[in-house]
């Protein structure tokens, strides 16, 4: 039986309606007759504004509120309603993956397994493989107890101190002496072995990403490369503007390093392009669908049909080819950006660049998504800019 038929009908359940990823998720898996559920936490979700799911669900899904959200999500897949289950986001992908030998009984749960999500997580244990098997990361001091330890370890200030396990700017010190690293591991009380040691990159470093998509088989088959060239707040936060470019040598070392942790499905790895030696370096894998996946469909990668094909066709298709110098933008952060940066009006790509651009919210066909998003931001936006401060 064809693969298109067999989907049809089929009932997917979408978690975190508040991140923008599920919009072209959404979009592509309606063209193939799907049934659509999503997960949102309030009505100013992008998700919830959408018109593309069937059913939008006002339940518990935060990781401000992961405990309860752990009970609701793994309540909610009990009811035996679905036939897959998605996750977007880290926090709920840990969810699945902790669960998914439990929640395998009442419908397919599309992560990792339990271990190598968990590994993949620990971005400890990620340098660790890097320096292991000759892929380039920054210079990371295996395990450390005290401070004694990073002092004789002999590694050049400045050093960044980040948590293994979490995402986002919570936890991340950039500490130029040591003076200071004795101040600050001493006034937060940071637990070292729960950290990440390491030299900090340039600040002028280059931020890419790798956007795999690795079928059941342990097959990489597909693999588009975006460049940050934004970011809100300046100093470093969400990425306002990407645009594809070509690295076969990141593409070689990203595969090697997803296949041998043993990953599956949508994968990404984020790198730094060091200007010293311009050597594209590993920062983190997130083994999930990356918020910025809509770039993929833009340059003719089409993770969505890929992840329907890994589950009910015997082989999924190859796309490795993708376009390239095309973009994505938050229009909504870019206007901050514009109006925050000294160089908007010689940045290059032109911040008024509109050939080969696409809004990462906005759709004619599909327009409220873009409205709450600005809505939502603009009640967060101090919450966040205090955070990263």
């Amino acid at each position: 039986m064809d693969w298109k038929n067999s989907i049809k009908g089929k009932h997917i359940l979408i978690l975190e309606g508040y991140a923008r990823q599920c919009l072209p998720y959404m979009r592509e898996f309606k063209k193939y007759g799907m049934e659509i559920s999503l997960l949102c936490h309030t009505r100013m979700d992008c998700g919830y504004a959408s018109r593309f799911p069937d059913h939008k669900i006002l339940g518990i899904c935060s990781p401000d509120l992961y405990n309860e959200s752990e009970r609701y999500i793994v309540d909610l897949i009990k009811t035996n309603k679905f036939d897959i289950v998605l996750p977007l986001v880290d926090f709920s992908a840990s969810i699945l993956a902790r669960h998914k030998d439990e929640l395998s009984k009442y419908a397919l749960i599309y992560v990792s397994d339990k271990e190598n999500f968990e590994d993949a997580q620990d971005k400890l244990h990620v340098m660790k493989v890097c320096m292991e098997n000759g892929i380039p990361c920054p210079k990371t001091l295996v395990e450390v107890h005290d401070i004694d330890e990073i002092i004789a370890s002999g590694i050049q200030f400045p050093i960044v101190i980040k948590p293994r396990i979490g995402c986002g700017a919570k936890g991340f010190h950039k500490i130029q002496s040591e003076t200071e690293l004795i101040k600050i591991v001493k006034e937060n009380d940071i637990d070292l072995m729960k950290m990440v040691v390491q030299e900090c990159l340039p600040i002028e470093s280059e931020l890419i990403s790798d956007n795999l998509f690795i079928d059941k088989e342990g097959k990489v088959k597909s693999s588009f490369i975006y460049k940050c060239h934004r970011f809100y707040p300046l100093s470093g936060g969400t990425g306002t503007f990407n645009m594809t470019i070509d690295r076969k040598d990141v593409h070689k070392e990203c595969s090697k390093l997803t296949k041998m942790m043993g990953l599956r499905g949508c994968i990404g790895v984020d790198l730094m392009v060091d200007p010293r030696d311009n050597i594209p370096k590993v920062i983190e894998i997130n083994p999930r669908i990356l918020a910025c996946s809509k770039i993929g469909f833009v340059a003719g990668v089409n993770q969505a049909v890929q992840i329907l094909q890994d589950i009910y066709s015997k082989e999924v298709d190859s796309m490795m080819n993708y376009k390239l110098d095309v973009g994505v933008r938050m229009s909504q952060i870019d206007v901050l950006w514009f109006l925050k940066s000294p160089n908007r009006f010689i940045v290059k790509p032109s911040w008024f660049r509109v050939k080969g651009i696409k809004d990462q919210l906005f759709n004619l066909d599909d327009p409220l998504p873009w409205f709450a998003f600005l809505l939502r931001g603009f009640f967060n936006l101090k919450k966040e800019e205090e955070k990263r401060s």
